[in-house]
C-alpha cells in the first residue's frame, strides 16, 4: 500500500519498505508522467525523420494503423509488411521512447496489459520465483520492457527466457533500451547484442531506430543546480510545509541502498515531494554507482525534485565509470538528474 502523503521532513535512511509479489505485479503500469501519454501527443522532431517513421510504425502495431486505400480497378494498394509480435525500440536518451512504449500501452485494447522497466520484471522473478511469474504472467496481452538491460548476463538470460515463453503463449512485446547520442555505431551493436541473446525470437522482433537529442537538456544549461547550506534548507523547509521532504547526507543514502533490494527503491520515495541530498561526493565503486541509477530511475518516474548540496549531480560518477561498459547507465542517470535538479522550484 502507498504511504499516506504526510508534511513534515522524513529521512530516507529511517524507510525499510517491504513489496510484496502481487503489489508489485499490480504496480506494473507506465510511470505518472505518462498516464495521457499518447501517439498523438507525441512531438516527432522533423530534423529526425526515424521519429515520426518509428511512431507510424508503432501505430500499427497497436492496432491503430488506418486500412488501406484503395488507388484504381487496375492498380494495387502497395503490400505493407505484416508487424512481427515483437517491436524493439533503440535509440539515445530523451528522444521519446518511453513515451512511444506508453502509447503502445495506453493504444492496445487488451484485457490484461504490463508496463514496467527490466529491473522491475527481474524483480518480479527474484520475489515470486520464475514458474509462478511465468504463470501470472501467461495470457497476458501486451508486456512492456523499458530499458531492457543487457550488463548482467543472468538477468538477462531469465528475461528472454520469460520472454520467449510468453511469445510463444501470444504475448505482444515492446522493449527500449538506450543509446549515448555520440556513440558512433553502439545503437545497433546494442540491438544486436538483445537480438542475439533471444536467440530463436529474434525472428519475432523488429528494431526501429529512434533518433534524436534528448528533449531533457533542451531548456537546460546541461549542468545540474547545486545548492548552498542555506538556499538547501530553505528549499527543504518550503517542501516540506506543504508536503513531506527528504533530507538525508548523500553517504549514508548510498550504505542505505546497499541495504534494500532495488525492486524496493520506489517505496523509499512514497508520499514525497522532494528528495534532499547533503554533501554529494563523486561515487567511485561500481556496485554503489549503480545502485544510485536505478535510485535515480525510480525519483525520475516519480518526477520528484532533487535538492542537493556538494558535488554536482551530473558529475557524481567518476570518469573511469563514464569509460566504461555502463556507460549508457551513467549517462542516462546525469541526464535525469541535471532534469530533476532543474526542476526544484526557484532553482538557479
Amino acid at each position: 500500500m502507498t504511504q499516506q502523503l504526510s508534511t513534515g521532513v522524513v529521512h530516507l535512511t529511517e524507510r525499510t519498505p517491504v513489496v510484496t509479489g502481487p503489489e508489485m505485479l499490480a504496480s506494473l503500469v507506465p510511470p505518472p508522467q505518462f498516464d495521457d501519454a499518447t501517439f498523438e501527443s507525441y512531438r516527432a522532431d522533423p530534423a529526425y525523420p526515424s521519429q515520426e517513421e518509428g511512431k507510424d510504425k508503432l501505430i500499427r502495431f497497436a492496432g491503430r494503423g488506418e486500412p488501406a486505400k484503395k488507388v484504381g480497378f487496375f492498380r494495387r494498394a502497395p503490400k505493407e509488411e505484416p508487424m512481427k509480435p515483437g517491436v524493439y525500440l533503440d535509440g539515445g536518451f530523451g528522444v521519446g521512447k518511453t513515451h512511444l512504449l506508453a502509447s503502445i500501452y495506453h493504444a492496445l485494447p487488451a484485457r490484461r496489459k504490463y508496463f514496467g522497466s527490466f529491473i522491475e520484471y527481474t524483480a518480479l522473478v527474484g520475489a515470486l520465483g520464475y514458474k509462478n511469474t511465468v504463470d501470472l504472467l501467461r495470457g497476458a496481452d501486451l508486456l512492456c520492457i523499458d530499458e531492457f538491460e543487457l550488463d548482467d548476463p543472468g538477468d538477462t538470460m531469465v528475461m528472454t527466457r520469460l520472454l520467449g515463453e510468453l511469445v510463444a503463449s501470444g504475448t505482444k512485446l515492446a522493449a527500449t533500451s538506450n543509446t549515448p547520442p555520440n556513440a558512433l555505431g553502439e545503437g545497433r551493436f546494442a540491438a544486436q547484442d538483445f537480438l542475439r541473446e533471444i536467440h530463436a525470437m529474434s525472428e519475432s522482433f523488429q528494431t526501429l531506430r529512434i533518433d534524436g537529442v534528448d528533449y531533457r537538456q533542451r531548456a537546460i544549461d546541461g549542468s545540474a543546480v547545486v545548492l548552498g547550506a542555506a538556499d538547501y534548507q530553505q528549499a527543504i523547509a518550503r517542501a516540506a510545509a506543504s508536503g513531506a521532504a527528504s533530507d538525508d547526507d548523500f553517504s549514508e543514502v548510498i550504505r542505505h541502498l546497499a541495504q534494500v533490494h532495488p525492486s524496493r527503491y520506489i517505496r523509499l520515495i512514497d508520499g514525497l515531494s522532494l528528495v534532499g541530498l547533503r554533501e554529494v561526493r563523486v561515487l567511485t565503486d561500481q556496485s554503489e554507482a549503480l545502485r544510485f541509477v536505478a535510485f535515480v530511475d525510480r525519483v525520475y518516474d516519480a518526477q520528484l525534485p532533487i535538492a542537493a548540496t556538494g558535488v554536482a549531480l551530473d558529475a557524481v560518477f567518476a570518469d573511469e565509470m563514464l569509460a566504461g561498459g555502463y556507460r549508457k547507465k551513467y549517462l542516462r542517470a546525469i541526464s535525469r538528474l541535471n532534469a530533476l535538479t532543474h526542476s526544484l522550484p526557484d532553482a538557479a
